[in-house]
């Protein structure tokens, strides 16, 4: 779909012409995962597939949404004093919140907005399209309203949207990539501190290769509250012993010297995986500064282990494509990556090996599973921005 193409479906719907146009990307995270609201390290990249907005003012005092990708659904019509969450506006929440906890912090809006959405990211695949759609609401407020918001606060606006609004109580990852995307970069993040560092991602010949399950997740209902929880409790446990303020404070060998501390064989193995997956995160940005994607490839290998057997949110659609992966000629790594429970993995393959790669992987894949994976060359991109006509055509 080209952006003209957007404007003037927004044309239609609206009756009115396009003021200006939006974009926010989504994200992956190349190693580092459920290590974010760990205290510990994340490496994320923001790609190019994401979430387009058309807007133009309005008049009165109401919000009108409508979405590309759900076509089925009328324009929905939101009065800029009545933003409580309400499970049955679906999408729309997390346009809401990012109004509502503006406007609970004192900020005032004169004027509603029409806005028109299109994403091509795959719905619920773990590539944080949510995370897109408050970024790219984010952007949009802080441009039309002129309320001059840093993009830091609008990042941890985005997670506050999810934690108080939302009700996932989800790290600051997802927003960070986002809101912080730069063009063929990775974001070494610590998410304790939140000082990062962009590393230039040199792959050589090699590509990332984002593999879809088809098996749509929904954080809200799925066990990843309960994870955290289990980390929680692991921490308060481990704190009786060692002076720690997370599970990212603690190396590999500090946490196998106090681990006795962890009776219970669930909270051994959920720090575990926080702990062991910091380190590895730590050590694989290394390796990309040396240049060595055998190594960074080993790492991704151990991340996935990690994640299907000491925290548990793999399952079978992603562990058929990671491990299939790991056969194929060309592959130095793969894992899940994302909240797991469905979603997303991604493999570092090599150019030439690719289609072969995806033929392969994707025949195993509906065999086992009874339907078909989603393949996709990852793009690096920058974050949330205006666009113009010129700019790009959407895919």
């Amino acid at each position: 779909m080209k952006l003209s193409e957007i404007n003037q479906d927004f044309a239609s719907i609206f009756s009115e012409a396009v003021v200006a146009n939006y974009f926010a990307p989504g994200r992956i995270n190349l190693i580092g995962e459920h290590t974010d609201y760990n205290g510990g390290h994340v490496f994320p990249a923001a790609i190019s597939l994401g979430t387009y907005a058309a807007m133009a003012p309005r008049q009165d005092q109401t919000l009108h949404l409508y979405s590309a990708n759900f076509k089925q659904e009328a324009v929905r019509v939101i009065a800029l004093d009545k933003l409580a969450f309400a499970k049955a506006d679906g999408w729309t929440n997390f346009v809401k919140g990012e109004f509502a906890l503006l406007q609970e912090a004192g900020h005032k809006f004169d004027h509603g907005l029409d806005i028109y959405f299109y994403g091509n990211l795959p719905a619920a695949s773990g590539l944080s399209s949510s995370s897109s759609i408050e970024l790219l609401t984010g952007a949009i407020i802080n441009d039309v309203y002129q309320l001059g918001i840093s993009q830091l606060d609008l990042i941890k606006l985005g997670q506050q949207v999810e934690n108080q609004y939302i009700g996932v109580n989800s790290g600051i990852m997802d927003q960070f990539a986002i809101g912080m995307g730069r063009k063929d970069q990775a974001i070494f993040l610590d998410t304790n501190s939140l000082a990062y560092q962009y590393y230039p991602l040199d792959l050589q010949d090699y590509r990332v290769v984002i593999m879809n399950t088809n098996k749509p997740r929904a954080l809200s209902d799925s066990k990843y509250n309960q994870r955290r929880a289990e980390c929680e409790a692991a921490l308060a446990e481990l704190q009786r012993v060692v002076k720690i303020t997370t599970l990212g404070d603690l190396s590999a060998e500090t946490f196998d010297e106090y681990s006795y501390a962890l009776d219970d064989e669930i909270l051994l193995k959920r720090a575990r995986h926080a702990v062991w997956e910091n380190q590895r995160t730590i050590r694989a940005a290394q390796a990309l500064t040396n240049h060595d994607l055998a190594e960074f490839g080993r790492l991704m290998n151990a991340s996935h282990v990690s994640l299907e057997y000491d925290y548990e949110v793999t399952g079978l659609e992603l562990d058929t494509l990671v491990h299939t992966a790991w056969q194929q000629a060309g592959v130095f790594g793969a894992r899940m990556t994302g909240a797991g429970f469905g979603g997303c993995a991604i493999a570092l393959v090599k150019n030439d090996q690719i289609p072969s790669f995806i033929t392969s992987v994707g025949t195993v894949y509906a065999e086992t599973v009874g339907y078909e994976a989603g393949f996709f060359v990852a793009q690096i991109a920058d974050g949330p921005h205006k666009i113009t006509e010129t700019e790009l055509t959407i895919e």
